[in-house]
């Protein structure tokens, strides 16, 4: 651990582009951040979401359910990874959660992975996107190609 950790450049201007999209939700700043390729970990599911296309859905869902939104802390592990801590509100839960991001040479983010505590504030997130984007998500799942 010799070196000062810090990000590449390409992922650290995806992750000021990240962060313009959580502060206005604009949809179009989100795809050009993502790979094609993309995997997506949610706290809900236990099995990858794989494809750019559900991570859209499940990403900009996320940020309109999320009241309060901030993030507190950024961790670096490496040239291609990062944590960025954040907390929000759902209804009358407060949260807090992780998002840990990898990214490819490119910069694009190719793996998005998120933890939530408490368990009742996750539940209530679960049960926000069932409501709001459920059945899309189910086709989006079963139409994406198998990991190779």
């Amino acid at each position: 651990m010799g070196e000062n950790q810090s990000l590449a450049p390409l992922p650290q201007l995806t992750l000021a582009e990240w962060h313009a999209f959580v502060a206005t939700g604009n949809q179009d700043l989100l795809a050009p951040l993502l790979s094609e390729h993309m995997v997506f970990r949610s706290p809900i599911v236990q099995s990858p979401i794989p494809g750019r296309a559900a991570a859209i859905l499940v990403l900009t869902t996320v940020v309109q359910i999320f009241e309060n939104f901030r993030y507190h802390r950024a961790f670096v592990a490496g040239s291609h990874d990062a944590a960025l801590e954040f907390a929000a509100n759902i209804g009358k839960w407060q949260l807090k959660g992780i998002d840990l991001i990898k990214f490819n040479a490119a910069g694009e983010m190719i793996e998005f992975e998120v933890m939530i505590r408490p368990i009742k504030a996750l539940q209530a997130l679960a049960d926000e996107i069932g409501n709001r984007i459920g059945p899309q998500l189910a086709q989006l799942k079963g139409a994406a190609p198998a990991p190779h």
